[in-house]
């Protein structure tokens, strides 16, 4: 009996956290039930520019890399495919549906040490800003190699920047 109580009022201590914790999750996702319906995802989307294997971390809002976003499954964190397409990135992740950024969504993209729960060392990530509707997210990935981070960096960055006006000139 000594033993018993105890352990009873541990599992009590257990259920009441677990129940919290849904509680919050449910909560956010009413908050957050305003984000607008993703891109639809290509069905043939082409060859990609580069990719890469490695871990989908998360989608949040926009600077605040704490408020992860629940709906749509963009919260969820998977294993996933990074491919930078000429028309948009694709994430095809392991467990949860695609995700489709189109450039013209892409507003920036940065090398970061974490988000939404993920610390690595320093400019482990990459973060992609994007557009959905007015609301601006940012998107967290992991490369499984080192190398593929620069790789990715650099197209996205290409892809990104506005290409120049075709017939102008820079001289006068």
């Amino acid at each position: 009996m000594d033993r018993i109580l105890p352990g009873l009022l541990m599992l009590a201590v257990i259920a009441v956290v677990f129940v919290l914790i849904w509680i919050g999750w449910r909560n956010r996702l009413k908050r957050q039930s305003d984000v607008e319906q993703l891109p639809a995802v290509p069905a043939a989307p082409g060859e990609p520019i580069t990719s890469a294997e490695g871990q989908y971390v998360a989608t949040t809002t926009g600077g605040d890399w704490l408020d992860r976003i629940a709906v749509q499954s963009l919260g969820i964190r998977t294993n996933a495919t990074l491919a930078v397409h000429p028309h948009g990135v694709f994430f095809e992740r392991t467990g949860a549906p695609a995700l489709y950024i189109p450039a013209a969504s892409l507003t920036g993209v940065r090398q970061d040490s974490g988000m939404a729960g993920k610390f690595v060392e320093k400019d482990g990530l990459l973060v992609l800003t994007w557009l959905l509707g007015s609301r601006e997210l940012d998107t967290g990935f992991r490369t499984r190699r080192a190398a593929d981070k620069d790789v990715l960096h650099a197209a996205l960055t290409d892809l990104i920047s506005p290409a120049p006006a075709a017939g102008t000139t820079s001289g006068k």
